[in-house]
């Protein structure tokens, strides 16, 4: 099968849309399938394309002003006349917004059929960073994921919104964790000694330091008496956030097995974004065998049993946050009873596995084309 996937962002950009569309050409690739990847112009990507068993075909982009780790691709002719000389079955959309609409309607132009995959809170961010905008999201999701034949959400809230709010043909399709990369075995005393010298319980929040994911919320943590908060990632809010967080450890962003390392040294994990689709660190910290802790919305509800794994917390408060970690905190058999019951619940959830689930996807809306067309 021939696939062309486009995506807002890919490596070496980190997070969530460039990490998910990275792992499903690598899949599409193993499986024997022919990806072509489409995706913004990136500082660094010459060097990460090449490593690729897949060709990228890059489109000029600019930063998003005030946050210079997001790029915006340009309107380009590249997106179709790559769709057209790839020669493709299928058009995979991961996190359709600017790109993914030319892809969109490439893949229109060309009666080939789509996927379009939701990853972006868009009406959150909108509520985050202009106050306002929310309807005119949804208008953009509902125009953008109302042409696909199919449209994949990461988490069972991600699906219930987008029905909400008018959008067909949802379905539900997680995301995998490299449990071979994240893993209790990485616990590094070293590290720990460095991060936490006077032997304090170290929790721990990965991610960009951006103002829809709330760090701040984690003030309180700060003054807990033997504890040490350890922040990785980078953003627009770093500044504000070495001056909220006194006494945390910022350690700038991370990645590979590198991050892998900081993880598995953590003893407990703390998320604070209340707009997750899916949250994919909180399961790279289950893989690492860590307690959790994460708002009670979201991708989260899917991810953390409450009582089991970690603890669900209501979204928005400093409170409830800082009392779930010092319940943890205070607890060693309760925080490792809640990782190792985390490490089984991911256990199963392989990219290969959610890799294989995409292509039963891809099968039922292909085999609904030629149905029709018969």
């Amino acid at each position: 099968m021939r696939v062309v996937i486009v995506t807002e962002s890919f490596p070496p950009d980190v997070n969530g849309v460039a990490h998910c569309a990275q792992q499903t050409a690598r899949h599409l690739a193993a499986c024997g399938h022919e990806p072509l990847v489409v995706a913004p112009a990136a500082a660094g990507a010459t060097s990460c394309d090449a490593a690729a068993p897949f060709p990228v075909v890059r489109v000029p982009s600019l930063p998003l002003p005030g946050y210079p780790q997001v790029r915006v691709a340009l309107p380009s002719r590249r997106v179709a006349a790559a769709i057209t000389a790839h020669r493709a079955d299928l058009v995979h959309l991961a996190s359709p917004f600017v790109l993914g609409v030319r892809g969109m309607a490439a893949a229109a132009r060309l009666g080939l059929p789509a996927v379009a995959v939701y990853q972006t809170d868009l009406a959150g961010y909108a509520r985050t960073y202009v106050g306002a905008g929310e309807g005119a999201a949804w208008r953009r999701i509902r125009a953008v994921h109302g042409a696909a034949d199919r449209t994949l959400a990461p988490s069972t809230a991600a699906v219930r919104d987008l029905e909400e709010h008018g959008v067909e043909r949802v379905r539900l399709w997680p995301r995998g964790v490299e449990t071979t990369r994240f893993r209790p075995q990485l616990r590094d005393e070293e590290l720990r000694r460095t991060l936490a010298p006077d032997g304090e319980v170290i929790v721990g929040y990965v991610g960009r330091l951006a103002p829809e994911k709330h760090v701040e919320l984690l003030a309180g943590v700060c003054a807990l008496p033997g504890v040490r908060l350890v922040v990785v990632g980078d953003g627009p809010s770093g500044t504000a956030l070495r001056a909220a967080l006194p006494g945390a450890v910022f350690l700038g962003r991370r990645t590979g097995d590198d991050l892998a390392r900081i993880f598995a040294s953590l003893d407990v994990f703390a998320h604070t974004g209340p707009y997750e689709t899916f949250c994919q660190t909180v399961q790279e910290a289950m893989a690492s065998g860590l307690p959790v802790i994460a708002p009670a919305a979201g991708g989260p509800l899917d991810l953390v049993a409450h009582g089991r794994t970690g603890l669900l917390v209501e979204p928005h408060s400093a409170d409830a946050v800082r009392a779930a970690v010092a319940t943890l905190v205070g607890d060693p058999a309760l925080r490792a009873a809640y990782g190792l019951a985390g490490l089984a619940a991911v256990e199963g959830r392989t990219w290969a596995v959610v890799g294989d689930l995409l292509l039963d996807h891809y099968a039922d809306v292909l085999g609904a084309r030629t149905a029709v067309a018969a």
